[in-house]
């Protein structure tokens, strides 16, 4: 009689994986690589646990669970954005600063598409005070721009809503789905075009190319010099 196969090596229960010794660090870079790589509906405790060859039940005391994970990818990408701003030679005043800042979230999400919902659907869900270190800072930088611009309480509040709006805004509709098929060359079939009603949807059928080709970081920042304008402008 054949033996029965076994099973197959056991990935570790210990916190030492496939990366040396587990750190949170190294829990939210793996998991932020596999999301770039596979989106936001690969990522599981057992997923990533794979990921860097260990237990799922490892993991756990780096995220106490499935929204702690993904409240660790917004914390990931707001401590990328905070290196890349720390790095970087600060501009001359605060609003060439606020938009360098503009500029370095527009890119580090364009680095990590997958994880720009959660920059919305989290902050819909963990209160202020909860949210992570690193987006608590991401906040106190902008405030402080605005503070330094003289703006009162009220005023940098109104300013942080409609500054926040509008690159959170700008970047969604920048990575907005809009290929229906890659593999056609031809735009309008590229586009699924052919699927959009010619007489109910004229206008939206003739401006999809044009909104399917990024603006880029030059819209970002002329649209955010004429919101600070409208903020700064005498009444």
């Amino acid at each position: 009689m054949a033996k029965e196969p076994g099973p197959g090596p056991a990935r570790r229960a210990s916190d030492r994986g496939r990366y040396g010794r587990l750190n949170r660090e190294r829990v939210l870079g793996a998991a932020l690589r596999l999301v770039d790589r596979e989106g936001l509906s690969a990522l599981s405790m057992r997923r990533l646990g794979a990921e860097l060859d260990v237990e799922a039940m490892a993991l756990y005391r780096y995220a106490a669970s499935k929204d702690a994970l993904l409240d660790g990818l917004v914390e990931a990408l707001h401590a990328e954005l905070e290196d890349r701003l720390t790095t970087g030679e600060a501009a001359g005043d605060w609003r060439a600063e606020l938009r360098r800042v503009a500029l370095a979230t527009y890119e580090v999400c364009l680095d990590h598409p997958q994880v720009v919902p959660l920059l919305s659907t989290r902050m819909l869900a963990v209160p202020l005070a909860r949210r992570p270190r690193a987006t608590l800072r991401h906040h106190e930088r902008v405030l402080g721009l605005f503070e330094e611009a003289g703006f009162g309480t009220d005023g940098s509040a109104r300013l942080f809503r409609a500054f926040t709006a509008w690159v959170l805004g700008y970047v969604s509709v920048e990575l907005q789905a809009m290929v229906d098929n890659p593999q056609e060359a031809e735009s309008g079939f590229r586009l699924g075009l052919h699927h959009m009603d010619p007489r109910e949807l004229r206008r939206l059928r003739a401006t999809a190319p044009a909104l399917a080709d990024r603006a880029g970081p030059r819209d970002l920042t002329d649209g955010l010099d004429a919101l600070v304008d409208r903020f700064t402008r005498p009444e």
